[in-house]
């Protein structure tokens, strides 16, 4: 009895020591003890993901793949794999597993080594959120605490939801959604049992025992966690057996994007760190951008094939490197291929080096170890590149172009054959030297629906759609010629197309400005002055509107008045803007005379789907709207007068229209700043741009510099060309039905010009030759980019705006005329604005004519 005695009072001494001990270091450690409470709150570091308007993924930003997942979205039988390998008396236990511990201290004791652990999945939530994963015991103590104080503040499920959204599953990936992306490229619920139990087993060592490291590890642990699942009667004895024996296809899935617009998602990285910082990258939230895929995707082709055929025409610059000389051994196809994968790829154009050339056509490895063949077809634009306004003779066989040993670059092309058939074939290409832009946006409320901001991103991440200022040529045009429509000219006023020669007393010289090519018609209808991008034009347009009140009524459309010069050459083009400044001032002619700013965020939720922030932007007002405002006395109404001079303050792109409460937002309203009948007829001028006028079998049909956009047989769209001196710059911008578009062409080393071409023999009749200009160099990116944008578009009928009326006038005067043969035509005019004289026989119209004396007409 006394020894019973004894041994109990020791026990109690033990008992009291062991509380009192963990006491102890409770008291020693609750200073260092993390608040716990942050859990309920806590944000996962989930990566930061760009999609397109209808949802496709641009692009992904952060260090970690992250995925959150809700725990009834994970499959039961992942579950049940990571309770059964880490914890599997998880539902049972306080935090902490006494029996683990005991078992783990055992091993400890018997072999010398801590081969079985003993942590709980509470414990590794607690270390992987609070702790680091140094071996002491002070850590291990603290682990223990957190755990503790964690099953007091969570539910069960709610632990093992956060555990599985946080731990380190291996390259980057962290949380069982992420891991199974990076892996298998699968969503968790289509997971095979085999595929779960290797992400089952990957806590124990993330870095090692994945798949795609060693699939050996992996397959050993694998069947680890199915032996555990079985032993705990997750699994049967079949489905054990069927899930061993299948074999683990593993490898590196990178996020996957789904739309390649790469401008776009920069634009939108930068957006959301300005507006909410760093933090951005690990929120996990999702940008919602206005860009449209099938626009967007039209708008890469026509834009890079567009460059690629400007920058082919002017030669063939030669190979990148050459790594053997003639006469020199030849590599192996295994050194060519370690060489080429080193080599950077620029979209569809990728490396490739000439292992054979034949007289007509050339052999080479392509980047990735292909062999392929160049035929004739492919290569017979390359005649020899001089200079930007030279090129060499038309080769006549591939030894003139290829030798073996280069390194050059190619790409894929589809080719139709007999009974249209199409095949994939390698042609010879080469990186340009020039660049381009393209921008498509809604007249609507200036979401921007397509832009490509340069050649390649990997190439020059410098955006210049947004960034590039350039100047603008004769596409300013409709903005002077909208001008002198309010000032009281018409369609139908004649203005002198002759050489202007005017002494500028400062200079100490004469400006002569000059149509382009230097023809002259003498008097000319306005309708005709632009279609045609008549400068002499112009330049009397803007003096009889005057040059400070033309400046003024520019700033309607949007443009800063700092980028438009005080001189008489901005009628010119000599005003420098970006390509989407271009697009958002035609976009007024396009809406009827509304003033939109573009922005190119549409919406951002948070990682779970949570509307955080959705963009409001001014909108263009309907008739319908028009009409509930009037009865409703709204005041917006009476912002839509004309204006004389509008102030548009400079706003960040992106975000038009504030950022108001979500739960309070109300519609904006476009103010409207040129009126709906001036808009409709700067439109009709743009429309002559491309379809010209004129009766072709009379004598008097005529076509205007755009007359390339015919090829669309569409009578709703429109635009205007512009090129500046010496073709430094290309331009078109132009309308269809509910969308404005620009492009433009030119060097990113403005004292570069764009140069001219001569005839290829080896080309077809349809190649682009002579001087570089908006018609031949821009324009052909709008119209492919219009093809495709406008394909399953009906043609629109001409809505003609209240007050505006027809009337029959003579061709040659714009005066009225009362015979109905070629010598006559139908022309819009604004109520109260249409001639009131009949044309006699012989006579001729008032020209506007210059005030300076010494001009000759």
């Amino acid at each position: 009895m006394k020894f019973i005695k004894r041994l109990l009072i020791l026990a109690m001494i033990c008992i009291i020591l062991g509380v009192g001990t963990i006491f102890g270091f409770y008291l020693y450690v609750k200073p260092e003890l993390p608040d716990v409470a942050t859990l309920k709150d806590v944000e996962l570091q989930t990566p930061m993901q760009v999609f397109s308007a209808d949802g496709q993924l641009i692009s992904q930003f952060g260090e970690k793949r992250r995925i959150p997942l809700k725990l009834k979205d994970i499959p039961p039988q992942m579950l049940n794999a990571f309770i059964a390998t880490e914890d599997s008396r998880y539902y049972e236990h306080p935090g902490i597993d006494p029996i683990g511990i005991a078992r783990a201290a055992f091993v400890v004791a018997t072999s010398g080594s801590a081969k079985q652990g003993a942590s709980t999945i509470t414990q590794q939530l607690a270390r992987n959120f609070f702790l680091s994963n140094e071996k002491k015991i002070m850590r291990k103590v603290k682990e223990i605490f957190i755990a503790i104080h964690i099953e007091q503040l969570l539910s069960k499920d709610e632990i093992l939801e956060l555990y599985l959204n946080k731990i380190y599953l291996g390259y980057r990936s962290y949380g069982v959604g992420a891991a199974a992306q990076v892996y298998f490229g699968k969503e968790v619920g289509q997971l095979t049992l085999s595929e779960i139990a290797v992400i089952s087993g990957l806590p124990k060592a993330p870095s090692t025992m994945n798949p795609i490291y060693s699939l050996d590890r992996a397959t050993t642990r694998r069947n680890v966690v199915l032996a555990r699942m079985f032993d705990e009667g997750y699994i049967t004895q079949n489905e054990l057996n069927q899930a061993r024996s299948e074999t683990i296809t593993a490898r590196y899935h990178g996020a996957e994007i789904e739309l390649n617009a790469p401008y776009f998602a920069e634009r939108a990285r930068s957006w959301m760190v300005e507006r909410y910082g760093e933090a951005a990258y690990v929120s996990g939230m999702r940008i919602y951008t206005t860009v449209n895929a099938t626009l967007q995707k039209a708008a890469e082709r026509a834009a890079i094939s567009n460059l690629l055929n400007y920058d082919q025409r002017h030669g063939y610059r030669g190979a990148v490197a050459t790594l053997w000389q003639p006469g020199q051994p030849a590599w192996d196809i295994t050194s060519i291929t370690e060489h080429l994968n080193k080599q950077p790829s620029y979209g569809d154009l990728v490396s490739a080096v000439v292992t054979k050339v034949n007289s007509q056509s050339a052999e080479v490895v392509v980047k990735g170890g292909e062999h392929a063949n160049i035929e004739w077809d492919g290569m017979k634009w390359a005649r020899k590149f001089i200079s930007d306004t030279r090129q060499g003779a038309a080769p006549k066989a591939a030894t003139e172009i290829l030798s073996p040993g280069e390194q050059i670059w190619v790409q894929q092309q589809v080719r139709t054959g007999e009974n249209n058939t199409e095949s994939q074939t390698w042609v010879l290409s080469q990186v340009p030297d020039a660049n381009t832009a393209f921008v498509a946006v809604s007249p609507q409320n200036g979401a921007v629906t397509a832009m490509v901001g340069g050649f390649n991103f990997v190439h020059s991440k410098f955006n210049r759609a947004t960034q590039s200022v350039r100047q603008v040529g004769s596409s300013i045009k409709p903005f002077i010629y909208s001008a002198a429509l309010d000032n009281g000219m018409t369609l139908a006023t004649l203005v002198n197309d002759a050489p202007v020669n005017r002494w500028d007393q400062s200079q100490g010289t004469a400006w002569r400005p000059k149509n382009s090519p230097p023809t002259y018609n003498g008097p000319t209808r306005l309708r005709l002055g632009l279609a045609q991008s008549k400068n002499v034009m112009a330049v009397r347009v803007l003096r009889n509107v005057g040059l400070d009140q033309t400046i003024s009524y520019l700033t309607r459309f949007g443009f800063k008045r700092e980028d438009l010069p005080r001189a008489e050459a901005i009628a010119l083009g000599a005003g420098s803007l970006t390509p989407i400044e271009m697009a958002q001032g035609f976009s007024v002619f396009a809406n009827g005379g509304y003033y939109v700013e573009p922005y190119f965020i549409e919406r951002v939720e948070d990682a779970y789907g949570n509307l955080i922030y959705q963009a409001n932007p001014n909108i263009v007002c309907n008739s319908e709207c028009q009409q509930e405002q009037q009865q409703a006395g709204d005041p917006v109404a009476a912002s839509r007068a004309v204006l004389n001079d509008i102030a548009i303050s400079e706003q960040e792109l992106g975000t038009a229209g504030g950022d108001q409460e979500l739960d309070q937002q109300q519609v904006n309203y476009a103010s409207q700043v040129i009126s709906e009948q001036n808009a409709f007829l700067v439109r009709e001028m743009m429309e002559s741009n491309i379809w010209g006028g004129g009766d072709w079998r009379h004598g008097t049909g005529w076509n205007g510099t755009g007359w390339r956009g015919q090829v669309l047989k569409r009578r709703d769209i429109g635009g205007k060309t512009g090129t500046t001196n010496s073709s430094k710059d290309a331009w078109y911008s132009g309308f269809g039905p509910n969308i404005v578009a620009t492009a433009w062409v030119g060097f990113d080393n403005h004292s570069r010009e764009l140069g001219k071409t001569s005839w290829n023999n080896n080309l077809n009749k349809d190649q682009i030759s002579g001087g570089e200009a908006g018609a031949k160099t821009a324009q052909p990116a709008w119209v492919e980019f219009m093809q495709a944008a406008l394909e399953d578009v009906p043609v629109q009928r001409k809505q003609l705006p209240n007050d505006i009326v027809t009337v029959r006038i003579d061709r040659r005067t714009g005066k009225l005329s009362n015979r109905d043969d070629f010598s006559s035509m139908f022309e819009y005019f604004t109520k109260g604005s249409e001639p009131t004289e009949m044309v006699t026989e012989g006579g001729s119209g008032s020209v506007f004519e210059s005030d300076s004396s010494d001009e000759l007409f």
